[in-house]
């Protein structure tokens, strides 16, 4: 799997996702959703693209278990927490609002694990960052 080019498009995807959203709120002059707007920008865009650059820059070996555990950890949690942020503040379906908490609490919760093992991983691949 390219790194990189996973990283890239997922981030694509909601770079237009948060855009859309920031758009409409401002054409609708409602704000009501602005957290989940932003955290889809941050977290499924520039936190995502970030990681792109990461694996780009820095020569990271493909086998590393620990880097395909941030890629999917990332992936898993921006969609989990965005998702129940989404769920938590619209209540779409009546009758569900533990299991959007949960929802959002997961997913953050992957989020966190996944930065935390971004941090692991400067350290353990340390000998591959570097400006040479």
């Amino acid at each position: 799997m390219d790194r990189t080019r996973f990283f890239v498009r997922v981030s694509a995807i909601y770079a237009l996702i948060g855009s859309f959203m920031g758009s409409h709120m401002a054409g609708g002059g409602g704000y009501q959703l602005s957290a989940v707007h932003a955290h889809i920008l941050v977290v499924g865009w520039l936190s995502l693209f970030a990681f792109a650059i990461f694996y780009k820059v820095f020569s990271i070996p493909k086998t590393s278990k620990l880097a395909s555990f941030h890629v999917w950890s990332s992936f898993i949690g921006v969609f989990g927490l965005t998702t129940g942020m989404w769920l938590y503040n619209t209540q779409p379906i009546e009758g569900i609002e533990t299991l959007n908490i949960i929802f959002f609490i997961v997913g953050g919760t992957i989020m966190l694990i996944a930065f935390v093992c971004f941090a692991i991983m400067a350290f353990v691949h340390g000998k591959f960052i570097s400006e040479e």
